[in-house]
């Protein structure tokens, strides 16, 4: 390739991937407006980009030095090459190697800002933790600690080790061909006054990274999950802690005696002693810890190991908001009476007779009217119902956009954009044909109880559908009515609007579509609807939160709303043992999303949980 061609080249190549990801963040920024959420989604934004920003300066900065320094031991050296005119040879500058080497090095920084910006939750965790109120039973630590901070100093110890291993890494090849570090004819080691100097103090700098390595897995230790119970064990607290504790100061000892080897320009003797001393010490603990484990915890285990397994029953009854449960007494001595009965006719009478799984099945073949829709999960829910409090159990009727019979581009964006209506039953009755009696059903929805559905459709639900495109010139289908189709116009304000021609041409960037820009039926009213699924949807706005997997449908004032619990978890609460891969749980949050206009509602119901309050800060 021609040398000047490579500019062109490069921007080529930057335009290529430049407006695809503008287009991305442009459009992300219009649909997090359009919900109401767009501070958060700037909060994350500017989290991201200024942990990215520090990290990457800070290892440039670091990395840059630490490579000048080192390539004052390189000299200009002759290489022999061969060439078809035959060896030559040519000399190498380090002065010329040098903006690549800079240029390599800028690089490894950007993606070193780049991992630790993808952690910009844990940095925010950090700086707005909540203290639990509580300490855990071995270092008195606030569990806060173990939750907030953990995490963030794991991290920055994580970043300091890689950063410390580059620059000795890259210090040392260049002493190694710069001459400065070889072997003497007598076959003694030979570092050079200038590389002893600088490679001590960069191991004074690794040892301090490992001193502080041996301090994070002290607290460690309470939320490991291995051993006989979650936590710390007997021989943790008594074998493994103290060792730790001693390789702390080892580690200290070690980096001063490093630090006064580059001060001194003597031999090399303070640094093996420091690397020795270190490594002995380090194994020294884990046998220390070993022989109390099988001398003094195994013959006498379930005494030695009562303690801590008290701090951990307690600690997973804390965690999992058990330690506030009710005891009580049962005899199994009760007989049931009609009175009995009589005083709990409620619940008698809601006795369910359908399970979901063959009920999804029946409506499916009773109610789907269409094959193009489809009943994605049986929900249960309660209601007043002419009177009477009744238990019922119901489904959407969700438009299911891969069983259309002609799947075009106008038919999956603009024309079958939703589904239609639900059906609903109570869980205790049956027909004579042995089906399940219905509340509401068919098409359009017709209701025989005093529960009424006042807009029945369906934009987003359960279903992994595609965006769609709304208020165009297109009527959108919105049922079947006998051999004939029922057309609507949506008159509702979800999605995102299609103000200008250039809002257009990035979604059609985002959705690789010329037809997005080019189709006639769009105009600056049009609005394009996306992140219909619900669980895509609520993950897109508040990803640092869990959800539960199955979202359940319920009639609001006419209208249809999934709701969807939201827990905050964690996995570092101290001696508290896991669950489905957390050990901290509490249903603090609801989310409700509309049906028709996708408007999606957080709502706090446990106030008092400290990482609630954490993600409020945030």
């Amino acid at each position: 390739m021609n040398i000047r061609r490579i500019p062109v080249f490069l921007a080529l190549i930057l335009l290529a991937t430049g407006i695809p990801a503008f287009a991305e963040f442009y459009t992300d920024w219009l649909w997090f407006n359009e919900v109401g959420y767009e501070q958060v989604y700037l909060r994350s934004l500017t989290a991201r980009g200024t942990v990215m920003v520090v990290v990457a300066t800070l290892v440039f900065a670091l990395l840059a030095v630490n490579l000048v320094i080192a390539m004052r031991a390189l000299r200009p050296r002759p290489f022999l090459i061969a060439t078809p005119q035959g060896p030559q040879t040519i000399t190498m500058d380090p002065a010329s190697i040098r903006p690549f080497a800079l240029g390599a090095t800028g690089l490894v920084a950007v993606l070193i800002g780049l991992y630790a910006g993808g952690h910009w939750e844990t940095w925010l965790y950090f700086l707005n933790g909540t203290p639990f109120g509580k300490a855990d039973p071995i270092l008195g630590r606030d569990i806060g600690f173990y939750v907030f901070t953990l995490p963030f100093l794991e991290l920055v110890h994580g970043l300091l080790y890689f950063t410390c291993f580059l620059m000795i890494a890259v210090a040392f090849v260049a002493y190694l061909f710069g001459g400065e570090v070889g072997l003497e004819p007598a076959g003694r080691i030979y570092v050079s006054r200038r590389a002893t100097r600088h490679l001590g103090l960069l191991a004074a700098a690794m040892l301090l990274t490992f001193a502080f390595s041996a301090w994070l897995q002290i607290p460690q230790l309470l939320t490991k999950a291995s051993g006989v119970v979650a936590g710390a064990s007997y021989a943790d607290v008594y074998a493994r802690m103290p060792a730790l504790w001693v390789l702390v100061a080892a580690a200290l000892v070690s980096a001063a005696l490093a630090l006064w080897q580059a001060m001194t320009h003597g031999r090399l003797w303070p640094i093996a002693a420091a690397a020795i001393l270190y490594f002995v010490v380090s194994l020294g603990g884990s046998a220390y810890a070993a022989v109390i484990q099988r001398f003094v915890v195994a013959p006498n285990e379930q005494v030695q190991e009562t303690p801590f397994i008290i701090h951990n029953i307690q600690a997973t009854r804390t965690a999992f908001g058990l330690d506030s449960v009710a005891e009580k007494p049962l005899s199994g001595e009760a007989h049931l009476t009609r009175a009995d009965l009589e005083k709990n006719a409620t619940t008698i009478d809601n006795v369910p007779l359908w399970n979901d799984r063959p009920l999804l099945d029946t409506f499916g073949q009773i109610q789907e009217i269409r094959t193009y829709y489809d009943f994605a999960a049986v929900d249960n829910d309660r209601y007043t119902i002419n009177g009477q409090y009744r238990q019922i159990m119901l489904s959407a009727r969700e438009l299911n956009s891969q069983s259309l019979p002609r799947r075009t581009w106008i038919n999956e964006h603009l024309t079958f954009t939703h589904g239609y209506g639900l059906t609903l039953g109570p869980v205790n009755e049956v027909t004579q044909e042995g089906l399940p009696v219905l509340f509401i059903k068919d098409l359009p929805p017709v209701s025989t109880a005093d529960l009424e559905v006042t807009q029945p459709a369906i934009y987003y639900g359960e279903m992994p559908n595609d965006h769609v495109f709304v208020k165009t010139k297109t009527e959108e289908f919105d049922y079947p009515r006998g051999d004939d189709n029922v057309f609507a116009v949506y008159k509702g304000d979800g999605g995102v609007p299609l103000s200008n021609v250039f809002r257009r041409l990035m979604f059609a960037i985002r959705f690789r579509s010329t037809d997005t820009f080019f189709s006639p039926n769009l105009t600056t009213e049009s609005r394009v609807m996306l992140h219909r699924r619900i669980g895509e949807r609520v993950k897109r706005i508040a990803p640092f939160l869990k959800y539960d997997p199955d979202p359940y449908l319920a009639i609001s004032e006419g209208k249809l709303v999934w709701m969807q619990d939201v827990y905050t978890t964690s996995t570092r609460f101290p001696y508290s043992t896991s669950a489905g891969g957390v050990n901290y749980i509490r249903n603090s949050v609801k989310v409700t999303i509309d049906a028709y206009n996708g408007t999606t509602t957080f709502h706090v119901v446990d106030p008092e949980d400290p990482i609630t309050k954490t993600v409020g800060k945030i």
